[in-house]
């Protein structure tokens, strides 16, 4: 398999040697296939993010998959699509501020992560007083994913430099989509590759090539030579021989679990699947960026999802962030992250602050906990 060339023309300010991760969030964002839906997503995160989100997405044709699936996301959601039921015009975005919509500037500058200016075009872009609003910025690939481990590494690096020149922005890093290739092959490595990377230093990631490797149902087609028009090999003979997403298509009801949209070299489920897990980004990002004390899930809820997050970090000593239940950002989940949840129970919610029923048991097993624990303390 070929690999193509990428950053052609490099600016003298790159980084060069290490690769090292540049500012860190309080916790990273993982986007993948687990978060392609909508179920269960409040409105009042929605809204968060319509609210403070200001958003500049660069891409071009496989990268409009986010977008068109988003379009006509809005008027399936109307019309009660999945079962679920939003107000009118909850999943808008309009190029531009509005009060019903999240704001992309869509194309917000010509091309996408295989053009060799896209660092010199974000900052000169960001730099405009025009959009000092623009607090995300987004890039795509359209193949170019397929390179060396190098340039990934120089995408990295780059991108580490946006981040520490431009500390109030939100940068999201993204893999690139699947092309048919084995889970030995090179840009199986080089989605692996950002990762890594990403989880290991708590960056935010739309991980496209994951989304499109898995159907609704969680049916993994990533070893199956999956390529981006969702054709896979059913029978290891190494001949893409079915089309996972054509097959959930008819197996559904068009208009009731799926939603007919412009999918560039792809399917509309596949949009469908890049619709929702760019809402669950959006959601996510606003959520993190001033997150509600408590709020693991950052759904802007502290909830029953919140106590079982921490319970399950609990009295862990190091290596925590926000999602792992670590709300006062040392690292470790304990008593102090327990008394800000408890402090702060259902403080982003409309209904009355108090816990569910199975919610007040674990807080009042974890109360008894900690008591002891500090008796014991105090014994020793």
């Amino acid at each position: 398999m070929s690999v193509r060339p990428l950053f052609l023309m490099l600016s003298a300010t790159l980084v060069s040697g290490s690769l090292t991760a540049g500012p860190s969030l309080a916790a990273g964002v993982i986007i993948d296939h687990r978060d392609a839906t909508l179920v269960g997503m409040p409105l009042a995160a929605i809204l968060n993010a319509r609210d403070h989100l200001h958003i500049a997405y660069g891409h071009t044709s496989h990268g409009s998959q986010v977008i068109d699936g988003m379009t006509d996301l809005r008027e399936f959601m109307d019309g009660g699509g999945l079962g679920l039921s939003y107000p009118s015009h909850t999943f808008g975005w309009a190029d531009g501020p509005a009060d019903t919509a999240l704001d992309i500037d869509d194309y917000f500058v010509e091309g996408d992560l295989g053009s060799p200016n896209w660092p010199t075009l974000t900052r000169t872009y960001l730099d405009d007083s025009a959009n000092a609003d623009v607090n995300v910025v987004m890039w795509s690939w359209c193949g170019q994913a397929d390179t060396t481990a190098a340039n990934i590494n120089q995408y990295l690096s780059l991108m580490t430099g946006l981040e520490t020149d431009y500390p109030d922005v939100t940068f999201v890093y993204i893999t690139g989509h699947v092309n048919g290739c084995s889970t030995t092959e090179n840009l199986f490595l080089r989605n692996q590759q950002i990762r890594d990377y990403c989880v290991a230093n708590n960056k935010v990631l739309y991980d496209f090539a994951d989304i499109e490797s898995y159907d609704p149902d969680g049916n993994y087609y990533g070893d199956k030579l999956v390529d981006d028009y969702c054709d896979y090999d059913s029978d290891g003979n190494g001949i893409r021989d079915r089309n996972w997403a054509v097959a959930w298509q008819k197996a559904h009801v068009k208009g009731v679990d799926w939603f007919d949209c412009t999918c560039a070299h792809s399917q509309p489920l596949n949009g469908n699947q890049k619709a929702y897990a760019a809402w669950s980004l959006w959601t996510s990002i606003a959520a993190l960026r001033d997150p509600v004390p408590g709020d693991a899930s950052l759904d802007t809820l502290v909830d029953d999802r919140d106590a079982s997050i921490l319970a399950a970090n609990w009295q862990r000593t190091s290596g925590a962030t926000w999602t792992d239940g670590d709300f006062n950002r040392d690292g470790a989940v304990n008593d102090m992250d327990a008394a800000i949840l408890a402090a702060h129970w259902h403080a982003a919610a409309a209904e009355a602050s108090v816990p569910e029923p199975s919610a007040a048991a674990y807080l009042a097993g974890l109360a008894g906990a900690l008591a002891l624990g500090r008796a014991a303390r105090r014994r020793r």
